[in-house]
C-alpha cells in the first residue's frame, strides 16, 4: 500500500510521484458491509463492501445516478440505509451518529463559508457549532490557518479572497475539530492548475502531518491518480477498487484514438478486419490494441474509411472508467447543495442565534 506521494503539473496535469510503501498492518477507519439503499423500486445502492485504511486516500468516482453520493450521505449520516451496515471511526453511522459527525470533516463542491464574515469569524462559528473550548479553539485556528498560509490573512473578509484561497479555507475549517476522516468533493474544480497543484501540495502534507485519512471524490482523472486505491460505483455496485496503476492495467496495451469522414463505417471495419470493438468518446473513435506502433501503420493502408487524424498514449483512468462504465465522467447534479445544507442544519442544531463575532 502506497504511503506518499508528491504532486507537480506536467502539460497542465498533475503528475504524481510515489516515493515509499505502507505497511501491510493496517487498520480500518471505514468499514461497509452489504449496504443497499432503495427509494422505493430504485436500487440506488445495491450491496455494496468496502474497507478504507486508516491514513490513505481513498478515490470514489462514479458517473451520475450511480449511488456515490447516496453513499457519502449515508457515511456521513445525512441519510440511512435501508439494509447493511456501515462504520466510521469505529462508530455505526445508524446508531452512533454524533460520534461520527465528530470524527469526519466535510469539504463541499459548493462554497460554503459566508463571504462576508473574515476567516477569523467563519472558523470561530465553526469551533463553536462543534462545542470546541474557547482556548482550545484559539490555538486550532491558528493552526490550521498557518497550516493553509492564512494566518496573515485572518482579518480580511473572504468576499476578497480568492478562488483558492476560500478553497484552503474551507480545508481549514474542516480540519479545525481534528478529524479523523476528511471528505473531499471536488477539492479543486474551477481553480487553475497551479492553484489545484498548491492546494493539493497541502492536503498531502495534512495527511502525512496527520495521518488523516482522505475520502475523495473528483471528476479530474489526472487528481484521482493522488489517490491509494480507487473504488468506481456504477448502478449501485462496485466495479473495480484497486490502486491506480492496477486499474489501467486493466485496460491492457496502447489506446489508439481516431477521427474519421464515417465512424460507423470504421466501427464496422474494425470489428471485421481486425476483431476490434472501438467504441465512441467526444474525442472520437478509441480502442486497445497491443502494440499501437505497429498497428497503426496497418490500419492507415488498411482502412476505406477515410482518417482526420490518429494518435496512441498509453492507457488513463478515463480509459479504466469508460471501459469499465461505458460513459465518460462528467460533474454531478443537484444532489451535492441538498447534503451541504442537510448538513449544516444538523451540526449547528439551531444553536447559531446565540453566536456573537
Amino acid at each position: 500500500m502506497v504511503w506518499g506521494c508528491a504532486v507537480h503539473y506536467e502539460s497542465g496535469k498533475i503528475c504524481v510521484l510515489r516515493f515509499s510503501r505502507k505497511s501491510n498492518n493496517m487498520t480500518e477507519i471505514i468499514k461497509v458491509e452489504h449496504l443497499v439503499k432503495k427509494f422505493g423500486a430504485l436500487v440506488a445502492v445495491d450491496d455494496i463492501s468496502f474497507e478504507v485504511e486508516e491514513g490513505e486516500i481513498f478515490g470514489f468516482l462514479g458517473p451520475n445516478g450511480a449511488g456515490k453520493t447516496t453513499t457519502i450521505n449515508i457515511l456521513c449520516t445525512l441519510m440511512k440505509p435501508t439494509s447493511g451496515r456501515a462504520t466510521l471511526n469505529g462508530y455505526d453511522v445508524i446508531r452512533q451518529q454524533n460520534q461520527v459527525r465528530h470524527s469526519l470533516g466535510l469539504v463541499f463542491q459548493d462554497p460554503s463559508l459566508d463571504i462576508r464574515l473574515t476567516a477569523l469569524q467563519n472558523l470561530k462559528f465553526h469551533a463553536f457549532v462543534y462545542n470546541i473550548p474557547r482556548t482550545v479553539a484559539k490555538k486550532r485556528i491558528e493552526d490550521v490557518l498557518r497550516m493553509v498560509g492564512l494566518w496573515d490573512r485572518r482579518k480580511d473578509e473572504v468576499c476578497n479572497y480568492s478562488g483558492g484561497m476560500r478553497r484552503r479555507l474551507e480545508i481549514a475549517r474542516g480540519l479545525l475539530h481534528h478529524p479523523r476522516v476528511l471528505f473531499l468533493d471536488e477539492p479543486t474544480l474551477g481553480l487553475d492548475p497551479q492553484t489545484r497543484n498548491h492546494i493539493w501540495n497541502h492536503i498531502l502534507e495534512l495527511r502525512k502531518r496527520q495521518n488523516i485519512t482522505i475520502f475523495l471524490t473528483t471528476h479530474y482523472m489526472d487528481e484521482a491518480e493522488v489517490a491509494d486505491r480507487i473504488a468506481i460505483i456504477d448502478y449501485g455496485k462496485i466495479v473495480a477498487l484497486d490502486t491506480p496503476e492496477a486499474l489501467k492495467r486493466r485496460v491492457g496495451g496502447d489506446v489508439i484514438t481516431l477521427k474519421t469522414e464515417n465512424d460507423g463505417k470504421a466501427i464496422e471495419e474494425l470489428r471485421h478486419h481486425h476483431k476490434i470493438e472501438a467504441r465512441r468518446d467526444s474525442d472520437g473513435l478509441f480502442f486497445e490494441v497491443a502494440n499501437g506502433e505497429e498497428f497503426i501503420p496497418l490500419l492507415v493502408s488498411g482502412l476505406a474509411t477515410e482518417i482526420h487524424s490518429i494518435s496512441m498514449r498509453r492507457p488513463t483512468l478515463d480509459d479504466v472508467f469508460m471501459k469499465l462504465t461505458g460513459r465518460e465522467i462528467r460533474e454531478e447534479a443537484g444532489g451535492e447543495g441538498v447534503m451541504r445544507r442537510q448538513w449544516a442544519m444538523r451540526q449547528a442544531g439551531g444553536r447559531g442565534t446565540r453566536f456573537h463575532h
